[in-house]
């Protein structure tokens, strides 16, 4: 019999208490005192065998509302797309697998490796000088850009648009509290950053403005207009921005971006519970040796031979504290290689390719529900996303659309009053024009 782990028998017990010369297992918390011992039962199952364990487990996880079965149209920050299915064989292998962390280069070349293809494919997307190996998720490398550009620059105040994901400001508000550095949300208008709203908050107190591009509404932010603005003062541009979509899109370091960040989830992770995801993390060169995280950087070897290793290592357990980049001492090495097995396997056509079908799918949608009748408020240049107005509760509707196999669209009154019945709809390459007339025609009672 095949065991998942190594089962410990009575014998097994027996020969390692007089191994260590112990009567009992009791023995062993002699030294706790009785009174503060628990006495009772746990409140948990009793124990089951492997086998019927196991079938438990299936009719548990089988009560989820997968990808597989069902159709989504769910996105805010978490997409169902296509994962080419070479990045299962490439990140199983128990050498990318099982690795720790690359100390040692000698023995870690592989490894280190992967996260500098990972690296440049990132600045190649991004049209920035340096990536560093990933960050935990899209939020955490949003709010690290922030205290970068706030240490940079020596000042305490942060702009961020209302647009940009409600979940990455709530980080970067909780990072800014242990700064002391102000956070201010610029509001939207139609759908785009208020550009009045963000010149009247614009001053040399403003150490970066941090959009997102696309946006949380799925609208293409106007960063030409907005790079002036923030170099006026002398603040630091921060660009979130969903890596797929520079597969179409101008790169934000072409348009005047300073750190662009975000999530490479789209890249063969797939949506899982919403993690775990790799964050991205990629600056002009003048910010090089402030990027927290890890840097992996190409060398030679006393032979000529190419080889990699960490370099400008800046963190905290590197270096005092008080210099430190960054108490974020860890990446997503394994999460990092799927998005680069993704990417290299898709190539720059086939990446270009993916973005253009989101774009065409998406208008596709967009016409569709239009000609039903349906009103689309926050209209305008949209990549995978846009928001249609319902005249019911949205988690009323997608409970309804559940039970016909269909994952609705994002709940937008949950982070904007104002948008109360209006539902964020993610149409990405891998929905048909079946799947898509379906949803509008289980959506066309709520219109």
């Amino acid at each position: 019999m095949k065991h998942r782990y190594l089962p410990m028998t009575e014998q097994d017990k027996k020969e390692m208490l007089e191994a260590i010369g112990a009567d009992s297992i009791d023995e062993l918390f002699s030294d706790i005192p009785e009174k503060v011992r628990f006495k009772g039962e746990y409140n948990i199952k009793q124990a089951k065998s492997e086998t019927a364990l196991m079938k438990e487990l299936a009719g548990l996880a089988a009560q989820n509302a997968d990808l597989i079965n069902n159709t989504s149209f769910l996105g805010a920050g978490v997409y169902d797309h296509y994962i080419p299915v070479i990045v299962d064989h490439v990140i199983s292998r128990s050498e990318f697998y099982t690795a720790y962390t690359p100390y040692q280069p000698e023995i870690s070349q592989g490894e280190l490796q992967a996260i500098f293809e990972f690296q440049t494919m990132i600045c190649e997307l991004t049209g920035m000088d340096v990536a560093n190996s990933s960050m935990y998720d899209g939020g955490t490398a949003l709010a690290e850009a922030a205290m970068l550009s706030a240490g940079h620059t020596r000042r305490k105040k942060v702009l961020v648009s209302q647009t940009v994901h409600p979940e990455s400001r709530e980080v970067l508000k909780t990072y800014a509290k242990g700064q002391h550095i102000d956070v201010v949300e610029i509001p939207y208008k139609d759908g785009l950053t208020d550009m009045e709203a963000l010149k009247s908050e614009l001053d040399k107190d403003v150490a970066a403005v941090v959009v997102q591009y696309p946006n949380f509404f799925g609208l293409i932010e106007p960063l030409k207009d907005i790079e002036p603005l923030v170099h006026d003062v002398k603040a630091q541009f921060v660009v979130s921005s969903n890596p797929l979509a520079l597969g179409i899109l101008a790169s934000p370091g072409s348009l005047g971006a300073d750190i662009v960040i975000g999530d490479a989830q789209p890249f063969g992770i797939p949506a899982a519970f919403g993690g775990p995801h790799c964050g991205y993390f990629a600056v002009s060169k003048k910010l090089m040796r402030k990027v927290p995280g890890r840097l992996v950087g190409q060398t030679v070897d006393e032979e000529g031979k190419r080889g990699f290793v960490l370099t400008l290592q800046a963190r905290e357990q590197h270096i005092r504290r008080d210099k430190a980049t960054s108490n974020i001492c860890s990446n997503q090495a394994l999460n990092a290689l799927a998005a680069s097995v993704a990417m290299t396997a898709l190539g720059k056509k086939g990446v270009k390719e993916m973005s253009a079908q989101n774009i065409q799918k998406t208008h596709y949608a967009k016409e569709a529900f239009r000609k039903k009748g349906f009103d689309l408020p926050l209209d305008g240049y949209h990549f995978n996303e846009f928001v249609v107005k319902l005249n019911k509760p949205v988690h009323e509707v997608n409970e309804s659309l559940l039970e016909k196999g269909i994952i609705g669209g994002y709940d937008l009154g949950r982070d904007y009053p104002e948008l109360e019945n209006h539902m964020l709809i993610a149409v990405t390459e891998l929905r048909t024009k079946e799947e898509i007339d379906q949803f509008i025609t289980e959506l066309g009672d709520h219109q």
